[in-house]
């Protein structure tokens, strides 16, 4: 996501926040900006782009100050523009903001902040933070500026829901700094008589390796000559340093060896987040009203590569929740042949970058032939998002591996709320359904976090397999998607051959080649077709295949009956089960590219954009 960069201390200001943002480039980013105060005024320079590009700008306005604060912007809230990159200000401009994360009620605090009279510059969620410190400190008493900027910056985090990480300046507090942490990483670096805030241990390992990572809820105070932390309630807490070992390139993947492993660990997280955006109206989001919404007949997924995969799965979700026929095409496909121009139709694009060519073209031909269009995407500002009529975001943050995991899985969960959504709104889905839906997906991130504690039993398993030939993935019903991406992402980073197929499938042809040692991933959680997935397996063993079963607790006594190994994963709805369940397939992927040494993070003769035909 968004880096932030924070500097207290006795030097100018200027190059520790640009240095800053350029070691936190890693995470992704469209716009930065800088503010630093000079002579208690605050001097800001923002620009579009690249760090390098703020770098010219700030060489020529040549701010000096020791206090200041930086950020690179991942566009949640507002195209990628000067005006919507941070840091933000209030009305008088002696107050500025750098923020990470969602601010979920920012509508309804910018029209009340509206109404007394705050003039808004931007289309972010962001300024409203902005803003209402502002007002806060105008109705706030305390016996000098610091008390009562603390005490302001305190009640605004009261008043503001979400998930964030928030750093505070303010022109009439000269070397101070406020940061606040709830669900979005924020840590301090103790220094010599210099103290930074950052979004992330890179910005400031250069100059000390003793860090304080922020708690949610935590309040902390940054001064030159130390630093004071508070806990949710407003209590002073003891500061205690953690010493960083990592060097700066493995703190860049927050201590991982790779960017791939980091991003599945990083899927609890990517789900929360992507479920703000999955209370969205759907109508509105569209541009159409709710008797459009249940007029809809049928719906095109179109995408590529993975999230081809996530569309396949999505289809399940669709035709079962929304009962509207849907169809699933590779958007290189979708653009070459005849598309019969149905009325009430909605084309949904799928892509984590929202550059994918294929995919661009292909809903550019949906368009032409009249059907609504939604980008799912994890972008904003990116050419799909552009091209749509209206935009599902995935809150996953910027993932760097080519071989992508934490967007499929958002893409997926995307995906089931959009069908609960249209089902509840054509009367498919019934009102107990929804709300039982609602609350297994509430509980989805606490399941994926219990679920990627699986991998060192599957960095086990990959000792005795790694040197195969060849890999097989069954699955069955919304589970046969989940085998082709196990069987993609093993490919892709591993160079292994390695195929996906419908269970009910194999005698069909593919368990012709099945041999002694052949290890085949059975995805078979307890359910309706779980006695067939057993027969699968006893096919498989008899043909001398070694069989990993990847179940759930009520299907774990009898799938150890016919499998070699077995991983057991959290039981959750039927249809949400495949979202944990490749987990342990995204983990296999890895450590076997890991033994064969491969380049994991960018395999060889693959991108992570595809922006060509």
């Amino acid at each position: 996501m968004c880096g932030i960069i924070g500097y207290v201390g006795e030097n100018n200001s200027t190059s520790y926040i640009i240095n800053g943002l350029k070691k936190l480039e890693y995470r992704g980013y469209d716009s930065a900006g800088i503010s630093i105060l000079q002579d208690d005024k605050i001097v800001t320079v923002r620009s579009v782009g690249k760090v390098a590009e703020l770098e010219k700008a700030a060489l020529q306005v040549n701010p000096q100050g020791t206090t200041g604060i930086g950020h690179t912007r991942w566009a949640t809230h507002g195209r990628p523009s000067e005006e919507n990159s941070h840091p933000h200000r209030d009305c008088s401009g002696e107050l500025v903001v750098v923020h990470n994360g969602i601010i979920e009620n920012y509508l309804t605090l910018r029209d009340k902040l509206k109404k007394l009279g705050h003039t808004f510059k931007s289309e972010t969620d962001t300024e409203v933070i902005a803003h209402l410190i502002e007002e806060n400190l105008a109705h706030t008493r305390a016996a000098n500026d610091e008390e009562k900027l603390l005490k302001a910056v305190q009640k605004t985090n009261g008043q503001i829901a979400g998930a964030f990480a928030i750093g505070v300046m303010w022109a009439r507090t000269p070397g101070m700094l406020i940061g606040v942490k709830t669900q979005s990483p924020l840590v301090v670096g103790l220094g010599k008589k210099e103290n930074f805030l950052a979004s992330d241990v890179p910005a400031f390992l250069q100059h000390t390796n003793k860090a304080l990572f922020l708690e949610d809820g935590e309040m902390v105070v940054l001064r030159t000559d130390g630093v004071t932390l508070f806990d949710a309630s407003g209590k002073e807490k003891k500061v205690k340093a953690t010493k960083i070992s990592w060097d700066q390139k493995t703190a860049e993947k927050g201590g991982y060896a790779h960017f791939m492993i980091k991003e599945i660990y990083d899927q609890p997280q990517a789900l929360e987040d992507t479920l703000r955006t999955a209370r969205t109206d759907f109508a509105k989001l569209l541009g159409v009203d709710e008797k459009a919404l249940r007029a809809l007949r049928n719906i095109h997924i179109i995408a590529c590569g993975t999230a081809y995969h996530a569309g396949l799965v999505g289809k399940y979700y669709l035709e079962q929740l929304a009962g509207i026929p849907t169809s699933v095409d590779l958007a290189s496909e979708y653009k070459y042949r005849t598309i019969p121009p149905f009325e009430k139709t909605l084309a949904i694009a799928i892509s984590q970058s929202g550059e994918t060519a294929d995919t661009i073209g292909a809903i550019k031909k949906a368009k032409k032939l009249g059907f609504g269009t939604l980008a799912i995407c994890n972008v904003l500002g990116s050419t799909l998002t552009r091209v749509c009529d209206g935009t599902f975001f995935t809150h996953c943050g910027p993932e760097i591996s080519v071989a992508s995991t934490k967007a499929f899985t958002s893409q997926i969960t995307s995906l089931f709320a959009l069908a609960a959504c249209l089902g509840k709104a054509n009367g498919h889905t019934s009102e107990a359904d929804f709300e039982k839906y609602a609350k297994n997906l509430v509980r989805l991130p606490k399941d994926m976090a219990q679920t990627v504690k699986m991998e060192y039993d599957v960095r086990h398993l990959t000792r005795k397999i790694y040197k195969a030939d060849r890999f097989i993935f069954l699955g069955r019903n919304v589970n046969f998607p989940i085998a082709l991406e196990g069987a993609l992402k093993l490919k892709e980073v591993s160079y292994r051959s390695a195929e996906g197929f419908a269970a009910g499938e194999i005698k069909h042809g593919p368990i012709s080649i099945i041999d002694k040692g052949t290890p085949v991933f059975m995805l078979m959680p307890q359910g309706e077709l779980f006695e067939k997935m057993l027969s699968a397996c006893q096919e498989c063993r008899a043909r001398g295949a070694y069989v990993v079963a990847i179940t759930t607790k009520g299907g774990e006594k009898q799938a150890k009956e016919v499998a070699d190994k077995v991983f057991v994963v959290p039981q959750t709805d039927d249809l949400l089960q495949p979202i944990l369940n490749v987990v342990p397939l995204q983990f296999l992927a890895y450590w076997i590219a890991k033994r064969l040494g491969c380049d994991i993070d960018q395999p060889r003769n693959l991108a992570k954009s595809v922006t060509v035909e």
